[in-house]
């Protein structure tokens, strides 16, 4: 009596196989005609083609593995500095020894300390996706940013890098100076300078044609000038104005920067609210969240360089509070990017969980900014 429906389903299973046996033969059939051709070639040529296809596949190989290992990857990365104990301002003259100008010692910039690490976490802990090759080129041409692909380590540093480059921006018009009339630091000048370096600079380019210094050298370079500022700044030889206003501006700049990706969040998960479907969600999950996996560090180093004028406005606990919401946020790691209707019920929306912990960020941002502006 069941027969007629064992007969229909295996029949309807027999169609599905031939189906997708149909659909891979036609995937494959360029591979078997390549084959053929190639085995029938002389072997000097083969020798040459196979060669080439030999590093093709290390070349790629090489790629993935890159995209898919995150080096040394650790929300918690600021609590190895200890910055709770430090009681001493970015600048801040902490021993006096003769009486000498050689003699003196001053508090280093956790700022600077912070946005070196990251840099180098970035740049030499990991290997900076944006510039390689076979990022630029994309799949068969498409950009991989339009893929679901291998695109995620690469938006979540340049996240990284666009928290670096708000910070370096910041170090060398107000932190590293007396007030706006002094001269600017030379290092944190060349700090900035190659940190706005385009991210996507490979070995070769087209615009204009030729050889190229690559993103990451600029970056590197970026290091080492960070460093060499904070090392004057030890020896008291270089300048951190830890002011109340200094600060202000400092975490307004903070606040607009992540009021802008919140934007950029909200018109995705608004507008192309495709599920696990959409290509472009991961990309901006990422971003945001390298973002915040940077200002995460960098807001601990401020509280760091300003005990003085938080402790003082009796602001230690809302930035305590801040600091918490921003490490919350760094918990949210989906293994798949959803972008899913704000009122759905099957996939959820990973954008607006997101956004809405960069709103809290930045709403604590504002207050702070509040109370030190009374």
């Amino acid at each position: 009596m069941l027969d007629p429906i064992v007969n229909f389903f295996t029949r309807i299973f027999q169609l599905i196989g031939r189906g997708l046996g149909f659909v891979v033969g036609i995937l494959l059939l360029p591979f078997i005609w390549a084959w053929r051709w190639y085995i029938q070639r002389g072997w000097i040529l083969k020798t040459v083609l196979g060669a080439a296809v030999a590093g093709l596949v290390a070349l790629y190989g090489y790629f993935v593995w890159n995209t898919q290992a995150w080096t040394n990857f650790n929300p918690d990365y600021v609590a190895a500095h200890n910055f709770e104990n430090r009681n001493v301002s970015a600048g801040e003259q902490v021993v006096a020894g003769s009486g000498t100008d050689t003699a003196k010692t001053c508090g280093r910039s956790a700022i600077a300390d912070i946005s070196a690490e990251l840099t180098n976490f970035n740049v030499n802990e990991n290997a900076w996706i944006s510039s390689m090759i076979l990022y630029k080129t994309g799949l068969f041409g498409l950009s991989w940013d339009h893929t679901p692909f291998l695109d995620n380590k690469a938006s979540f540093q340049r996240g990284i890098n666009q928290a670096i480059r708000r910070t370096t921006t910041e170090l060398a018009d107000n932190l590293g100076r007396v007030r706006g009339t002094s001269q600017v630091d030379s290092d944190l000048q060349d700090a900035r300078g190659n940190m706005q370096f385009d991210e996507y600079t490979w070995y070769f380019g087209l615009t204009p044609f030729g050889p190229k210094t690559p993103t990451p050298s600029y970056y590197r370079s970026a290091i080492k000038s960070l460093n060499n500022f904070n090392a004057r700044l030890e020896k008291c030889e270089a300048v951190f104005d830890a002011r109340a206003d200094n600060l202000i501006q400092f975490i307004d700049r903070i606040s607009n920067d992540i009021g802008a990706t919140s934007a950029i969040l909200k018109d995705r998960a608004e507008n192309f609210n495709n599920g696990w479907f959409d290509p472009r969600a991961d990309d901006r999950f990422w971003f945001a969240y390298g973002q915040l996996y940077g200002y995460y560090g960098l807001l601990k180093a401020t509280h760091a360089d300003f005990e003085d004028v938080l402790r003082t406005r009796n602001l230690d606990n809302l930035w305590d509070t801040m600091e918490q919401q921003t490490r919350s946020a760094l918990n949210i790691q989906p293994f798949i990017v959803s972008n899913g209707a704000e009122d759905g019920w099957f996939m959820p929306s990973h954008l607006i969980t997101m956004g809405f912990y960069i709103l809290r960020v930045r709403s604590n941002l504002v207050e702070i900014s509040n109370v030190l502006s009374r």
